[in-house]
This record gives structure tokens, C-alpha cells and sequence, in this order.
């Protein structure tokens, strides 16, 4: 069992009064390790049974997730992990080129040594969970890539823009990876970019960027997806617990 659903088993256990941003912490982490693909039913009494809280609580994170787009909201209807259109799909990455691209040339030359050195394990340790096969790993270290440039970005509003654009790119990834596709991991990419990020080549760590995520964007198999998906497993709980 991945360790993130081993703590909302532990919280469970233990009788630690589980809140709505503990709700949203969990259920945004299951989207970035693409758990919880786009279209996902969450159902309040579902949600409710898995962490163990009130129906109101759950309506509390629903309507926090709603605003960060994590899930679309209804009248009358189950809230559902979003699924963007194609269009929109375009256009995300086409935002995260430009926002992520800046924030690598705005670093480069400029990472102090604890953060190059935080940069390079993570970047090792993708490396070796795309080597041993462990996906969930694989993507939790890529995430953690870039979120630590966006972290360590000097201008703090690109940096906020580009924690939001990750979460975006993982839902429209999730949603439209091609079902033949074991992974979306590019050899080499994040290695160079860390080259050029040392040696303060400004233009070569923007075009890394912009490259790799032209290439993850042609990954994708951009036409629409429906899921099946055991909240009860996922987000903490299997049936036989419950």
C-alpha cells in the first residue's frame, strides 16, 4: 500500500478528527499520483465512510477542491474529478511552457547548493524508480522536481502559478495518457536540465523545460476517457474494511 494511504488508514485508526483540508490534501495528492483520473464520482456518503466524517465536512473539501479545479461541482449532481476538454488540455500546457520556462531561467546560475543538491537526488531517485518499474515512485520524484523549482522560483507569483499549472498538467496526463503507455518518464530530460540550471545557461534550461513538456504533451492520446474507480481502495479502505 502506497505510504499516503497508509496515513489516511492511520489517521483513521488512531481517531485523529480528520478535517476538510485533511479531505483536500489527500484527495489532491491521490489526482497528482494519478489515482483519481478525471470524471471520478465522489460521492459525499463515500467520502464520508473512508475518512470517517460528517457529510458537511465533505462538503466543506468538495467546495475547497472546486476552487483550486480539482473537481467540478453541480447542482443536484455527485461531484466529479475534473476532465478537461482537449482545447483546455492545449492550453494548460501551452501555460505551463511559458510559466515554467521562465521560473528554469530565472534559476539558472542562481540555485544555492542545498537546492541543487535536492534537485539532483530526486532527479537520481526517478531515475532508479523508472529503473525497478515502480511508477507511483517514479511520479511522485518527477513531481517533486518540479515543485521544487516552482519552491525556489525568485519570483513568487510564477512559482504559485506553476504549483497550480502541475496539478492541472497531472489531470489532463491522467486523463489522457495512452493506455499502451507504461510510463511518461523522458531519459535525460531533467539530468540536462540540471547541467544547464549549474552552469547558469538561462536559454538552454527555458528550452530544456519547454522541450520536455512539448514532448510529454505528445504523449497523450487526446480523445476522451471514461473511469472505474473504488474510492474505498484509493483513498484509503477496501471494501473489506469498510
Amino acid at each position: 500500500m502506497q505510504e499516503w494511504q497508509e496515513e489516511v488508514l492511520a489517521d483513521v485508526r488512531a481517531g485523529r478528527r480528520i478535517s476538510d483540508r485533511d479531505i483536500v490534501a489527500k484527495v489532491r495528492r491521490a489526482v497528482l499520483m494519478q489515482r483519481l483520473p478525471p470524471g471520478t464520482r465522489l460521492p459525499e456518503v463515500t467520502l464520508g465512510e473512508v475518512f470517517g466524517v460528517s457529510r458537511s465536512v465533505v462538503r466543506k473539501a468538495l467546495t475547497r477542491l472546486a476552487s483550486e479545479h480539482v473537481v467540478d461541482q453541480r447542482p443536484n449532481q455527485v461531484a466529479r474529478i475534473r476532465a478537461p476538454s482537449i482545447e483546455e488540455t492545449r492550453e494548460t500546457f501551452a501555460a505551463r511552457r511559458l510559466v515554467e520556462g521562465e521560473i528554469a531561467a530565472l534559476l539558472a546560475g542562481n540555485l544555492d547548493e542545498a537546492s541543487h543538491v535536492q534537485l539532483q537526488a530526486e532527479v537520481r531517485r526517478e531515475i532508479e524508480a523508472h529503473g525497478r518499474g515502480d511508477e507511483p515512485a517514479r511520479i511522485e520524484h518527477s513531481l517533486a522536481i518540479h515543485h521544487l523549482l516552482g519552491e525556489h522560483s525568485p519570483n513568487r507569483v510564477l512559482g504559485a502559478m506553476l504549483t497550480d499549472l502541475i496539478l492541472r498538467t497531472s489531470i489532463v496526463i491522467a486523463l489522457y495518457k495512452r493506455p499502451n503507455l507504461a510510463s511518461c518518464f523522458l531519459a535525460g530530460d531533467h539530468t540536462a536540465l540540471l547541467v544547464s540550471l549549474e552552469k547558469g545557461e538561462a536559454e538552454a534550461a527555458r528550452e530544456g523545460i519547454q522541450h520536455h513538456l512539448e514532448s510529454l504533451e505528445g504523449l497523450l492520446d487526446l480523445s476522451p476517457r471514461e473511469a472505474s474507480i473504488d474510492l474505498m481502495a484509493i483513498l484509503g479502505r477496501s471494501r473489506e474494511q469498510a
